[in-house]
C-alpha cells in the first residue's frame, strides 16, 4: 500500500477537533481492546491530530511529529512506530526466516510462510479481514502490519495462496515520511 508513497500523495492536511479526536480513539479501542491502558499514549488529550488526506483514499493520523495509524475506508491500522512501542496490544502473527526478505520488499506474506516450522500463528482463531502485526523467527520487532486475507483457521487448512495481504512494512513510504 505504500511501497512507493512518497510526499507528493498528500493531498491535504487539517487539525481534527477533540470531538472527532475522541471519536477515533474509542473506533481505534474497539478494533484493538487490548491498547485500553495505552491509548492515551498513543493519542494523547490534549494534543493536536492532524489529519493528512492522501492518494487511494489513505488517511493518516499524526501527533506529535509521527504518524500514529492510518485509516483506509473502514479499517483503523497502527504505523510501526505505534506497534514498536506497545507491541502487547495488536494480534501477532509470524512468518518464517525464508519469508523475511519477500516482507520486507512489499510482498504479501503466503500460507505456507505462516504454517511452516519457524512461523507461529496465534493459538486463538482470528477472522478473516483482521489486521495483524507481522513478526520473524528470531527478530525482537515487528517488520510488518497486514489484513488477513482468510481467516487463521482456514490458513491452517488450506496452506495455499496469499494469507496476509501487507499494508505497511519496514522501509516503505510511510515509514520513510517521518525520518
Amino acid at each position: 500500500m505504500f511501497k512507493k508513497f512518497t510526499k507528493e500523495d498528500i493531498h491535504s492536511r487539517s487539525n481534527i477537533k477533540s470531538s472527532v479526536q475522541r471519536g477515533l480513539k474509542s473506533k481505534f479501542l474497539e478494533q484493538f481492546p487490548k491498547l485500553e491502558p495505552a491509548i492515551d499514549n498513543v493519542i494523547p488529550k490534549k494534543s493536536q491530530v492532524i489529519l493528512i488526506k492522501c492518494e487511494d483514499k489513505i488517511s493518516l493520523y499524526y501527533v506529535e511529529n509521527e504518524v500514529v495509524l492510518f485509516q483506509h475506508f473502514d479499517d483503523l491500522v497502527p504505523s510501526l512506530r505505534t506497534v514498536h512501542k506497545y507491541p502487547d496490544c495488536f494480534p501477532k502473527v509470524q512468518v518464517d526466516r525464508g519469508a523475511i526478505k519477500f516482507v520486507m520488499s512489499g510482498a504479501n506474506v503466503m500460507c505456507p510462510g505462516l504454517t511452516s516450522a519457524g512461523a507461529k500463528l496465534p493459538e486463538e482463531s482470528l477472522p478473516k479481514d483482521s489486521v495483524v502485526t507481522i513478526y520473524a523467527e528470531g527478530k525482537e520487532n515487528a517488520l510488518a502490519i497486514g489484513k488477513l486475507t482468510m481467516s487463521t483457521d482456514d490458513i491452517k487448512s488450506i496452506n495455499k495462496g496469499i494469507g496476509i495481504e501487507l499494508l505497511h512494512y519496514l522501509g516503505d513510504g510511510l515509514w520513510k515520511l517521518v525520518e
